[in-house]
């Protein structure tokens, strides 16, 4: 069962195609990495998720089941732009009022169950207005969790935050899903720490998903090449070129060969040239060089 599945869904914004055609699959427990230029539709599809948006074609499905059915709808918690927070209320009245809002029993355990996941608890009497960034988005996120959502739909969570922010969002986002078993959309722009997460991705052009693959199967099927830096780069690359095909400079100082090539025959061929090799590594393309590889390209998925 996938937790999220779309098919052929539009939205227009006076007459502009915003989402055209989408179709995409989230699987159930999956930690789903959606990413795309700006304007490229991800908000408002995730709005459209959401029931925010009413779509003009298409079909969207949480858990087997319309997305408007009221039970199915009680399984999903969103952050999309902003907390939407009192700021001279604290963060556990704030939790408070949303939980009244939702109709929840025991509410206060409630509150300081999702405090304990974002490591809040020792911030809940602090107003919202005097949290840090990382933790407001935090609050936002207990607030989505609140009543124990199954699918958890989370827009651009990461942006802006700073090295520590970035590593807590990670354990909170990885601890949901493994702890509690929930679905997890995630959209961002910051691809190094999604790419420690996510378990799946979708990338979106112009309203048009145009790939969706594991992360695994990225791995298995993204380029391989050997990252070298030499004393004399200008040197090495005109003789790497005679002989590998895939020979480039990268932007960073370094050189890179594309392909199966052993590091250690590369190593030969440049010492043999009187080229001496400063650091040789072996690598595989990234999530930010695979994606922007697909958004080069015309195919779709």
């Amino acid at each position: 069962m996938f937790a999220i599945e779309i098919k052929d869904l539009t939205k227009s914004f006076k007459g502009l195609r915003a989402v055209d055609g989408l179709t995409m699959k989230v699987p159930v427990g999956s930690i789903y990495g959606f990413i795309g230029e700006n304007g490229s539709g991800k908000s408002t599809t995730e709005k459209l998720i959401c029931g925010h948006l009413v779509p003009d074609g298409g079909t969207i499905k949480l858990f087997g089941k319309d997305y408007r059915d009221a039970g199915v709808r009680a399984k999903v918690g969103a952050l999309i732009e902003n907390a939407g927070c009192f700021p001279n209320s604290s963060v556990y009245n704030n939790l408070k009022m949303q939980a009244i809002n939702l109709g929840l029993k025991n509410s206060d355990e409630e509150i300081n169950r999702v405090l304990k996941i974002v490591r809040m608890e020792k911030d809940a009497q602090i107003k919202f207005k005097n949290c840090s960034l990382g933790m407001k988005q935090r609050v936002g996120i207990a607030m989505a969790l609140l009543g124990s959502p199954a699918l958890l739909i989370l827009d651009e969570p990461i942006n802006g935050l700073d090295a520590d922010g970035m590593r807590i969002m990670r354990e909170i986002l990885t601890d949901i899903t493994a702890t509690y078993g929930s679905t997890v959309l995630i959209s961002s722009h910051v691809f190094g720490e999604l790419e420690k997460i996510a378990t799946h991705y979708g990338i979106i052009k112009q309203g048009k998903l145009i790939r969706e693959i594991s992360a695994n199967e990225m791995k298995r099927t993204s380029k391989s090449y050997i990252l070298v830096e030499c004393d004399d780069n200008k040197k090495a690359i005109k003789f790497l070129s005679l002989k590998y095909d895939g020979a480039v400079s990268d932007d960073y100082g370094k050189l890179r060969v594309y392909g199966d090539e052993a590091s250690s025959d590369i190593a030969e061929y440049l010492l043999s040239n009187g080229i001496r090799i400063k650091y040789l590594k072996k690598n595989k393309i990234r999530l930010e060089e695979y994606y922007l590889d697909v958004m080069s390209r015309k195919e779709k998925c």
